[in-house]
């Protein structure tokens, strides 16, 4: 299964749900080498700035994400 399908199923849960997923995920994390961490940030970063500039995804503000987070709780 690929990661934006398993994003998408994910986003499906409820918050609550979501959130103690997000947190497992979390938790796994703590067990890679900082290298490892920095190198996954960093395709994290090029692939975000890759769907940016082919119109994939969109811009936000942070206030905004952070109030549609507190209207969906």
């Amino acid at each position: 299964m690929s990661i934006d399908k398993i994003q998408a199923e994910a986003l499906k849960l409820h918050p609550s749900e979501r959130a103690r997923l997000a947190e497992a995920l979390l938790l796994s994390l703590e067990e890679l080498s900082d290298e490892e961490n920095e190198r996954l940030w960093a395709e994290e970063a090029r692939r975000r700035h890759e769907d940016l500039v082919a119109g994939r995804a969109s811009e936000r503000t942070a206030a905004d994400v952070f109030r549609d987070i507190r209207e969906r709780l």
